[in-house]
């Protein structure tokens, strides 16, 4: 065995496969979300993730809150850096230094995919970008993620989730009617931008299977932002429509939207003709099922109509009832959903049952409990229970055997100042 496949061994010493994607050698220069969460569902998968970061100016997420709790000196675990990279091995390279760009060009001899996600032109300027690195590994994957993308006006930009949300229309979309535009209450553009890249990834893998050929993988958070703001491009090429902040409501249908009950809030989407006579007679009574002025779908979307009658009705329906109480009614006839705290969610049966909350035991830290894998593969299931890496925890063995140097290579390196 291998010291890798060793190293990867304890890390994955629950998997019931060796993943769909083992074998794969991704090379992870990333940072914060837009990139980590990106090449982490890669080594869910089973590749082989080797997170590759400055010996001096490491992930700063590693800093992040909260941290968990230490019964022993040495370095300090974020949740968050831990949720977000976990499966992989550490290796530190300074690649402003030559020798450790050497060391990278080893490393992409052997790797399958590169992730990185600074700023566009950014790897050019070292010399390490996708024009270079391809005359290394013609089979190379190179998979960016940016704020703006490696083309157009805007790629030299800083930009973070917010410049995402700000600039691909979806901040303009939310919040409250007639108030001001609300940002998602996620970082929704970093995370879209690791859903598309791993995407874009594996369909490239595939092509360079085939083919020989790698290619370049070039996602955007702008770009992945614009994609899901739903009917709003459509609506405005086809109608000159601009959405605006709607609440909770929905431009097409109602009632689809939050409701009070006793104890909180459920969303309601009774607005089809099954759902509402279903739900008038759960909550209600028949007869406001066939009322004449709300009896139809195009009835009920009337905002006048809606206003005046429809919502008061529901109000009625809801106002003595708990969550629980309104779910177990609703049960499997009409959508009705409890709004939902973390602390809740955590406790959902169905949360449970889809194994989405997963607990990681690290040593001298105790355990953080992080999100599962939301990809259920029957043969080659995601692994979520491995541990993140300590910054450069694994450089020995990654640049033994992966990148081909011997100790003494190593510890001139190391004397540089080029791996910590």
């Amino acid at each position: 065995m291998s010291e890798i496949d060793s190293l990867l061994g304890q890390l994955r010493q629950e998997a019931v496969s060796p993943g769909a994607l083992n074998g794969v050698i991704v090379l992870d220069i990333t940072r914060v979300v837009a990139g980590p969460y990106c090449s982490t569902m890669l080594a869910d998968l089973g590749a082989t993730v080797v997170k590759i970061e400055h010996p001096d100016d490491p992930d700063y997420t590693r800093a992040f809150p909260p941290e968990l709790p230490s019964e022993a000196d040495g370095e300090s675990v974020s949740g968050f850096f831990a949720q977000y990279n976990r499966n992989k091995l550490g290796l530190t390279l300074n690649l402003r230094h030559e020798e450790g760009k050497d060391a990278l060009r080893r490393l992409v001899e052997r790797a399958d995919v590169l992730v990185e996600n600074f700023r566009a032109g950014t790897m050019d300027r070292l010399g390490l970008g996708w024009t270079e690195l391809r005359e290394v590994n013609p089979k190379l994957i190179y998979t960016a993620l940016s704020g703006y993308g490696q083309t157009g006006p805007y790629r030299r930009k800083p930009a973070y989730d917010n410049s995402a949300q700000a600039t691909g229309g979806l901040w303009s979309m939310n919040g409250e009617r007639e108030g001001p535009p609300t940002r998602v209450g996620t970082i929704i553009g970093d995370l879209s931008a690791s859903l598309y890249g791993v995407i874009g990834t594996l369909a490239a893998l595939r092509h360079a299977e085939a083919t020989g050929e790698g290619q370049l993988v070039d996602i955007s958070q702008q770009d992945s932002v614009l994609s899901l703001t739903e009917n709003a491009v459509v609506s405005y090429t086809a109608e000159g429509t601009v959405p605006e902040p709607l609440g909770n409501q929905h431009p097409f249908v109602r009632p689809y939207e939050l409701f009070p009950c006793q104890d909180g809030y459920v969303f309601f989407g009774g607005y089809t003709d099954k759902f509402w006579t279903l739900s008038c007679e759960i909550f209600g009574t028949a007869d406001q099922a066939v009322d004449p002025e709300i009896d139809s779908m195009a009835k009920r979307f009337d905002e006048e109509t809606y206003e005046r009658r429809i919502r008061p009705i529901i109000n009625e329906w809801f106002a003595d009832l708990t969550k629980v109480e309104l779910e177990e009614m609703a049960g499997d006839l009409v959508p009705l959903s409890a709004v939902k705290d973390i602390g809740e969610v955590i406790d959902d049966p169905q949360i449970i049952a889809r194994d989405m909350v997963v607990e990681v035991d690290y040593p001298d830290h105790g355990s953080v409990r992080m999100f599962g894998s939301p990809i259920k593969l029957s043969h080659t299931p995601p692994l979520t229970r491995a541990l993140a890496p300590g910054t450069g925890e694994h450089s020995d063995a990654v640049l033994r055997e992966l990148a081909g140097l011997d100790d003494d290579a190593i510890a001139i390196l190391r004397a540089s100042g080029t791996v910590r």
